[in-house]
């Protein structure tokens, strides 16, 4: 039978650790190896962590320089055939696992699955349904961004590459690129997680750093002999998808004229990239005009129908 190995890096986020943990240790699928990578918390995530221990393979807590070291220390440890990581504000739903084992054990060719996933606020209510679809290489390239905590990869398809311990934000994407250059990547229309939105979470609290790292991501990719032809032929929507990137989360940073500007800048290098998110564009322009409550009122009425 496979063996699975969730990693969970963590630091300071026992509020919402112990669910975490949980939906790794209560998936009804019997061989899964859980490693948590605490960094120094200094709030009672070690206890948490602790009051679990006899069911964890693996755990440390000490310092370390971020989340792409902690999750590459994750991997130095795991043995799994298949291999995931799942950040310590997030939670996998009943039966993912399984789930994935049997797509990963029907399709022997895939590197890499991803399912679709839950956006939560900090008490757990989902706000939104994050539907995906399969992408190819070129849309990576381009920036579809994949759910992370709903990835699932073959062991094989990390040999000799970790993450990129220069990138705080990204981190996951740029992996996801490295890997669907080796071999397939599959799309699997189930929901197997939820991610957490909250006041203190990377995706919100450091919004405008984002951007930067996505063109940090093409000038590696220009620097790839493998990846550098295959983007030679979308250069346009490549770089108009990373302003609409800065775009989004200038946005949610609080930083509407900076995210109106790239979407501008999106619009004149490849239209169709632009116009596909005029949501953006309506956006800034309502927090600009005051009228920024306007969206807040639409996403919290979108929150209660799927609580419904």
């Amino acid at each position: 039978m496979t063996l699975v190995s969730i990693i969970t890096p963590s630091f300071n986020q026992a509020s919402y650790l112990e669910q975490t943990m949980l939906s790794v240790l209560n998936q009804d699928y019997p061989r899964i190896e859980y490693i948590v990578i605490d960094g120094a918390s200094t709030d009672n995530s070690v206890e948490i962590i602790r009051k679990y221990a006899d069911r964890l393979t693996y755990w440390v807590s000490e310092k370390d320089n971020g989340q792409a070291d902690a999750i590459n220390k994750g991997f130095a440890h795991a043995t799994g055939d298949v291999i995931a990581w799942l950040n310590s504000d997030d939670y996998y739903l009943a039966g993912a696992v399984s789930s994935v084992v049997k797509i990963f054990e029907e399709n022997p060719d895939v590197l890499l699955v991803y399912g679709d996933m839950l956006a939560v606020d900090e008490h757990g209510k989902t706000f939104n349904t994050l539907n995906y679809k399969q992408l190819t290489l070129e849309d990576l390239l381009c920036f579809q961004i994949i759910g992370q905590p709903a990835v699932f990869m073959r062991r094989s398809a990390l040999v000799n590459l970790k993450l990129d311990s220069t990138f705080h934000f990204l981190l996951d994407h740029f992996l996801w690129i490295q890997i669907a250059r080796r071999g397939d990547i599959f799309h699997i229309p189930q929901t197997w997680a939820s991610a957490r939105y909250h006041a203190e979470a990377k995706n919100r609290a450091k919004a405008a750093e984002f951007g930067r790292e996505a063109f940090r991501i093409l000038e590696n990719v220009k620097r790839d002999k493998n990846l550098a032809p295959i983007l030679a032929h979308i250069d346009r929507r490549a770089r108009a998808s990373a302003h609409r990137v800065d775009a989004r989360y200038l946005l949610d940073g609080g930083q509407p004229a900076a995210s109106l500007s790239a979407w501008m800048r999106a619009l004149i290098i490849h239209p169709p990239t632009a116009l596909a998110r005029t949501n953006l564009f309506i956006s800034a322009i309502l927090n600009l005009l005051g009228l920024g409550n306007l969206r807040k009122v639409i996403l919290k009425r979108r929150g209660e129908r799927h609580q419904k």
